[in-house]
């Protein structure tokens, strides 16, 4: 997993704007609140259909990555499945991270 993404994710927490565990996740996803949902990449099937399911549903995007014990660890928290993203800043922050490679490779000419 990508450090730089873990680290975020540590900064939000301490700045209050994540949600964890699945009730307040899916609390967040209805009420308009959650702007990401990070998703463990090892969650069970049925967790991933329901919040597959519900953030299709309210548009909010979801991210999978790392595991639960990554995840939990990067928040000071024990291992968490899901964390719901409270702040746009941060979401897109966290999206942005996501998408860049952790190595880059360079092409000699």
């Amino acid at each position: 997993m990508n450090p730089k993404l873990l680290n975020q994710l540590g900064l939000a927490m301490r700045a209050g704007k994540l949600v964890t565990g699945d009730e307040g996740v899916l609390k967040a996803i209805r009420s308009g609140e959650a702007k990401l949902v990070v998703m463990a990449a090892d969650a069970s099937a049925n967790t991933r259909k329901k919040f597959q399911d519900k953030c299709q549903f309210y548009g909010v995007p979801l991210m999978e990555t790392g595991t639960k014990f990554e995840l939990g660890r990067s928040i000071g928290k024990e291992m968490r499945v899901t964390i719901g993203v409270t702040d746009v800043g941060f979401a897109q922050m966290l999206q942005k991270s996501q998408e860049i490679p952790a190595e880059v490779k360079h092409i000699d000419q």
